[in-house]
């Protein structure tokens, strides 16, 4: 059998093929390492002959430490975390980190997905919205393996946030309504202790004292419970939705209704793809999937160069997008 012929190629294989020795191989191929061009060229000449990859595996058991980041994240249906997952993947490619995606859905499956992570000697762990408890952090701190959390709250030591700047946001829906004249506004929840939820009502509530705030929190949040919601505040002219899941609730559920009388105007929070569908046209404020996710993978990538860093927390601007439901 051709050494191209092989199922796997080894180090050795190359360094006999490059005439160097194997340890001129592994620093060829670590990021880093100190190894004269001369054998360089070398090396990627033969590896590139061979189809050689590095073993990344092998690599983490020697060495202790990988290129593994875990994105821990719930709700694969839900399309914002959907939409956030493409830019943080790409932002970790440029840093040479690869993504290792664990689903928080299922509660019975947090501990065994808690050791599968440890078990690749992650470098880092990021942490999005609708996610577990944040015990799950606690543990990744406590093994000094830094973590950085996507719209999420916690005071940890060693564990920096990234938000959308959610009183920016709700400042734009406020002044939005004054300039279309409303004052009787209905704003639909999640769950009271919702992060997202929480923040977005106290920030409505400071930055509006002037209009007449009518709420209602919905447990476990989504399209159902923004349908429920807006059958309820149908005297309003119009609804402030926390996310845009809840306000195409709204929608569809004012729709139900056949009321003869004008309807309360919607206006959601994200900008997920179906907020631009031809049935909805959502007015919402837009969140820099981008942006948050350029932000937590900085953050990230300085706490494993530096974990002793004090916490950290940046908020990245939103802006509003005005279609025709508000």
């Amino acid at each position: 059998m051709t050494e191209k012929g092989k199922s796997w190629v080894k180090a050795e294989d190359v360094a006999r093929l490059a005439g160097v020795s194997r340890s001129a191989v592994s620093r060829t191929f670590t990021p880093g390492a100190s190894v004269a061009e001369k054998t360089r060229a070398k090396v990627m000449r033969a590896a590139e002959q061979l189809g050689y990859q590095v073993n990344i595996i092998a690599r983490t058991m020697n060495t202790g430490s990988s290129n593994f980041i875990g994105i821990v994240t719930a709700g694969f249906d839900n399309p914002f975390r959907s939409k956030l997952l493409s830019p943080l993947v790409h932002q970790l490619a440029l840093h040479g980190f690869m993504p290792l995606l664990m689903n928080a859905d299922d509660p019975e499956q947090l501990a065994p997905s808690l050791r599968q992570l440890l078990s690749y000697h992650v470098a880092g762990v990021i942490i999005t919205s609708g996610a577990p408890p944040l015990s799950l952090a606690e543990e990744y701190l406590a093994r000094k393996i830094p973590v950085t959390l996507i719209n999420r709250h916690a005071d940890l030591p060693g564990c920096d946030r990234v938000t959308c700047d959610n009183a920016q946001g709700m400042q734009l829906m406020a002044d939005y309504c004054r300039q279309r004249g409303w004052q009787n506004i209905g704003f639909i929840g999640e769950h009271s202790s919702n992060f997202s939820t929480e923040q977005r009502y106290e920030a409505l509530r400071a930055c509006a004292p002037d209009l007449i705030i009518n709420a209602r929190f919905i447990a476990g949040g989504g399209y159902a419970a923004g349908r429920t919601a807006a059958q309820e505040l149908t005297d309003c002219q119009v609804l402030l939705c926390a996310t845009d899941m809840l306000a195409l609730g709204a929608m569809d559920g004012l729709r139900a209704m056949n009321s003869s009388g004008p309807l309360p105007a919607v206006i959601g929070f994200d900008d997920i793809p179906q907020a631009g569908w031809d049935p909805y046209h959502l007015t919402t404020v837009q969140q820099d999937t981008e942006g948050l996710a350029q932000q937590a993978v900085d953050l990230l990538v300085t706490r494993i160069e530096q974990f002793d860093l004090p916490s950290r927390q940046r908020a990245v601007p939103v802006k509003l997008i005005v279609r025709q439901s508000a």
